[in-house]
This record gives C-alpha cells, structure tokens and sequence, in this order.
C-alpha cells in the first residue's frame, strides 16, 4: 500500500515538471520581436518611387529670362491626378526586403550615439551566427504590403524608376538591423532604412521600441541619414 502511494506521488511530481513551460530561447525572442513590430516600422519608413518625384516648375524661356508658362499648368494638373490615383490604388504594395538581418553597423552606431546612450543595451546571443535570415512567411497575406526577397529581383541600383509596374519590380526596399535590449527586455533599438531603388534615393533611421502591457510598439523613429 506504501509503495502504490509512493509510486503515485512520484508519478504526479513527474507530470507536474514536465508540463512546465520551456523557456523560449534567446535568439527566437529577438526574431520574435522584430516579427511582431516589422510591418509597424515598414509603414512608418517605406519609399514610394512612383511618387517620390516632387510636382513640375514652370520652365524658364532664357530669350525672355521669363517663366514658360505654356503647358506648366497641364502638366501639374496630370502630375497630382497620378499622384491622387497611386494614393487612392487599392493594390498591395510590393517591396523588396534585404533579408539578412545582421548587427548595427559602427558608421550606424557612431550616428545613433548622438541620439541614444546604448551602454545600457546588448543583443542576445544568437549561437549559429552573428546574423540571421528574416522570415518573410507570417507576412504573406498582409493587406497593404507583398512582400518579397529583394534578390528576386535585380539589384536596386539597376532598376528603372521610369518602370512605374508594380509587376515587375518592386516600388521600394527596406532593410532592418538585429535588435539591442536593455537588461529588462521591456526596450530595444534597432535601425533601419528605406530605398526608393535606383541607388537614387535612400534614408536611414534609429528606431526604438518597447513592449507596453505585454506588446511590442515603436516608441520613436529617428531620422539618421539621407542619400
């Protein structure tokens, strides 16, 4: 009779350890959250190259050092009716994404020191490697944004910006850095930057972010450079 209740006792302790959670691994809780506050960053920082043009000037007829109003104001006119229609288009954006997900470079570090004290963050430890590949998977049925590799495409610098076919190549890139935390894991930094492809327009930034009730946001986005 001892022994049974013994057994049974051991077997309940057993149970109850086994059913404890896991903890979840360092480098999933990074992917985690950058996975959680990606697209909330892509819709603050993305570049349109369809729009990124800014509206026509009047030409200067240097005969007569006057404007050349003949067809100025035609040619306004077509520029914010595009502009109006892209805005108004209900079509999913595509965008490039540079998928490899490595650490805040130190030309990035020396600018984000000007805005942020970051002796008090440090990234977690990813053990396969310093960087790692970011999943585009979770994002495919976004309403906005089709993602896709920006290596499906060619390189950005060769693209057309005249190319206004979201079939056949994306309107813009962006890219995200690994994330630093402080030592509570309730704040993080990371940077990321935006192209309007065509190596003819770029710009980065410093974002913060913070897990409030339980849930990763961006805090703050700060301008950093501009290309």
């Amino acid at each position: 009779m001892k022994l049974s209740k013994f057994i049974f006792i051991t077997l309940i302790l057993l149970s109850s350890f086994g059913c404890k959670k896991k903890e979840m691994p360092e480098s999933n809780f990074e992917k985690d959250v950058l996975n959680s506050v990606f697209v909330e960053i892509v819709d603050s920082i993305y570049m349109d190259r369809r729009v990124i043009l800014p509206p026509p000037t009047p030409r200067i007829d240097f005969k007569t050092n006057k404007e050349d109003t003949i067809g100025f104001h035609k040619e306004l006119k077509e520029y914010w009716r595009n502009r109006d229609s892209i805005k108004k288009d209900t079509t999913r954006i595509l965008l490039g994404v540079y998928d490899k997900v490595t650490k805040i470079s130190s030309l990035e570090t020396e600018m984000i020191q000007k805005e942020i004290d970051l002796s008090g963050y440090k990234y977690d430890t990813i053990k396969e490697a310093e960087e790692y590949t970011f999943n585009l998977t979770p994002f495919k049925n976004n309403k906005k944004f089709h993602f896709e590799k920006s290596s499906k495409y060619l390189h950005e610098k060769d693209w057309d910006l005249n190319d206004v076919s979201n079939s056949v190549i994306p309107v813009g890139a962006v890219f995200m850095s690994r994330i630093q935390f402080d030592k509570t894991k309730t704040k993080g930094i990371l940077t990321a930057g935006a192209s309007c492809g065509g190596g003819k327009c770029g710009r980065g930034f410093l974002v913060i972010i913070e897990n409030k009730a339980g849930k990763w946001k961006v805090n703050k986005i700060i301008h950093t450079w501009v290309s």
